[in-house]
C-alpha cells in the first residue's frame, strides 16, 4: 500500500509565506503613512465626556516633532472628548484628553497579557481581555490584573492637529 506525503514537496516553505505576507502588509501600512489625510477614519472605539463645542486650545505636555522626525498624523484636537480618548487600532495608540486642550497619549496594548484596549470610558482606558483599567491622565492601573502602566506615547499637537512622532 502507497502512503502520500503530509508535506509536498513543491510550492514555498511556510516560512517563506509568512514573511511575504509580513512584507506586503508593511507596504501597505507604510502607504497609509504616506497619506496627508488627518480623518479619524482609522480610529476605532469611544469616548466619553463633554464636547465643548469649541475647539479646544491645544497647548499641553504634547511635544512638537524633533528635527528630522516624521509625524503621522491622528486626529483632529476636536476628535478627541474632553474628558475621554480615542484608541487608534492601526497605530496601536490611545490618545485621551483627561482636560481642555491637554492631550496625552499611550500604547493601546494592554500590560497584563498584551491584548489591544478597546474604548475609552467613564475616564478610564478599557481592556476587554481580563478587564483591566487604566487612568486617561497618566497611564496608571485603576483596577486590574494589570500591574504595570500603559507606556507613554508622544505626539506632537500643532494647533487643531495631533500627529504621532
Amino acid at each position: 500500500m502507497t502512503r502520500a506525503s503530509l508535506h509536498p514537496s513543491a510550492g514555498p516553505a511556510r516560512r517563506t509565506v509568512v514573511a511575504a505576507a509580513g512584507a506586503a502588509g508593511l507596504a501597505v501600512a507604510l502607504s497609509a503613512c504616506s497619506d496627508s489625510d488627518t480623518g479619524s477614519g482609522s480610529s476605532t472605539g469611544s469616548g466619553t465626556g463633554s464636547d465643548s463645542g469649541g475647539a479646544p486650545d491645544a497647548t499641553g505636555p504634547a511635544s512638537s516633532p524633533a528635527e528630522g522626525a516624521t509625524a503621522q498624523a491622528l486626529a483632529t484636537a476636536s476628535d478627541i472628548p474632553e474628558g475621554g480618548g480615542v484608541v487608534f487600532a492601526e497605530q496601536k495608540v490611545v490618545v485621551t484628553q483627561p482636560s481642555a486642550g491637554e492631550f496625552k497619549a499611550f500604547s493601546a496594548t494592554c500590560t497584563h497579557q498584551g491584548c489591544a484596549v478597546k474604548d475609552v470610558a467613564d475616564g478610564v482606558i478599557n481592556c476587554p481581555c481580563h478587564n483591566s483599567n487604566f487612568s486617561i491622565t497618566d497611564g496608571s492601573v485603576q483596577s486590574g490584573p494589570a500591574r504595570e502602566p500603559l507606556p507613554a506615547v508622544e505626539i506632537a499637537v500643532d494647533g487643531e492637529s495631533i500627529s504621532l512622532v
